[in-house]
């Protein structure tokens, strides 16, 4: 599920954001950034760690993962200058689940909104992880007709 960071950001200025801004997630004084494999916290219950997904399309994606072992996901727009200015729409993204929390449709809540590049260059949001599947492949192949008309 998640991979090598092909993006590092600034985790303390991430963590300096957190503290401030989002008291559901335990930040630690010390973090570590996985490059190619997940610590467990089972082993490192004193450690934040970041991780890639693989997936994702063209909005960076992390795993963060607090002292108390809880997951989140935090989605960025990619570093550098943009050529859309309606593509990698991060606030969007928010915006949409963050409005979806109050019906029944099952999304992760979304804890926070930072449009303030100078935290990690870029704006991101951070929302709570839920497990499920990752379809890579646009015409969802194993999938049945059933669940099809569900999706």
């Amino acid at each position: 599920m998640a991979g090598v960071v092909r993006q590092p950001i600034d985790v303390a200025s991430l963590e300096r954001y957190i503290a401030a801004n989002v008291s559901e997630i335990q930040v630690p004084v010390d973090v570590k950034q996985v490059r190619n494999f997940p610590i467990s916290p089972e082993l490192r219950p004193d450690l934040t760690v970041l991780m890639q997904f693989s997936y994702g399309q063209s909005n960076p994606t992390y795993q963060l993962t607090d002292k108390a072992g809880r997951r989140y996901v935090m989605r960025k727009k990619p570093p550098g200058q943009l050529l859309s200015k309606s593509a990698h729409k991060v606030e969007r993204e928010y915006r949409i689940i963050h409005a979806l929390e109050k019906t029944d449709v099952p999304v992760p809540r979304a804890l926070c909104l930072c449009e303030d590049d100078s935290v990690i260059g870029t704006a991101f949001y951070i929302m709570t992880f839920l497990d499920g599947r990752i379809f890579e492949d646009p015409a969802i192949p194993g999938v049945t007709l059933a669940e099809r008309t569900k999706m």
